[in-house]
């Protein structure tokens, strides 16, 4: 029987949208909370394998992050369909020989400093991905990071931004993929993260709100899309 695993890097970002999706097709999944202590199992009894977001670095020397690192690296040799978020992109390139490091910007809720909405543009190899299909470009993005990646020669780009250019990014050869903002996010995990993530205290959840309500619906096409497509490239529906 096909299963997900799915990884959470803190109990608060979990898989939203995708779990609705797997759900809805009839998959099996199971999640584990690294937060809490639970262990991230082998990769190779599982179709696909989905890490997400949380405030650790993949820069940390912690066994739990080693521990990360090790899995996601069995999952993409293996030639396990592999989609990280957030901390999941960062990590997915650490554990491929890419680097993670501070952005000059740290990109925190719907809005850059310039007042507009993050977006995200598919690039010249992006148009052509499947995991792009369907998707119109640019699209908003919701973000909660501080840091960004430097990709290899085995890495490519697929989704650029203006204030963290390194988006979207797909391992070559590989059905392995890394998201860095939050396409997942339902509406129940908007309301928690403004209540419980420090750097989302620090804006105006008011405007916050509204901003968020007033593409959520488009917001939520698209990343049911995409989390729909990269279903599809790991050959699930």
């Amino acid at each position: 029987m096909d299963k997900v695993l799915i990884a959470k890097n803190i109990t608060r970002e979990g898989p939203g949208l995708l779990k609705e999706l797997l759900d809805g097709h009839g998959i099996s999944y199971d999640i584990v909370d690294l937060d809490k202590g639970e262990q991230f199992p082998s990769p190779a009894e599982y179709s696909a394998v989905c890490v997400f977001g949380g405030p650790d670095s993949a820069n940390d020397s912690t066994p739990k992050m080693k521990k990360e690192l090790s899995r996601i690296t069995e999952t993409v040799k293996a030639g396990i369909p592999y989609l990280g978020v957030c901390l999941g992109m960062q990590t997915l390139v650490k554990a491929m020989g890419g680097e993670v490091y501070g952005n000059p910007v740290r990109e925190i809720g719907l809005r850059d400093p310039e007042g507009n909405y993050f977006e995200v543009s598919t690039t010249g190899s992006g148009k052509a991905d499947p995991l792009f299909s369907g998707i119109s470009s640019p699209y908003k993005i919701f973000h909660l990071h501080g840091e960004t990646v430097k990709l290899t020669s085995g890495m490519e780009l697929i989704g650029r931004g203006k204030w963290c250019e390194n988006q979207v990014v797909h391992i070559k050869g590989k059905p392995a993929y890394g998201i860095q903002g939050h396409l997942e996010l339902t509406p129940q995990m908007f309301e928690d993260w403004l209540a419980q993530d420090p750097d989302l205290a620090t804006l105006d959840a008011a405007k916050l709100r509204k901003d968020y309500g007033d593409f959520r619906a488009a917001y939520e096409k698209n990343g049911r899309r995409m989390l729909t497509n990269f279903l599809s490239i790991a050959r699930l529906i």
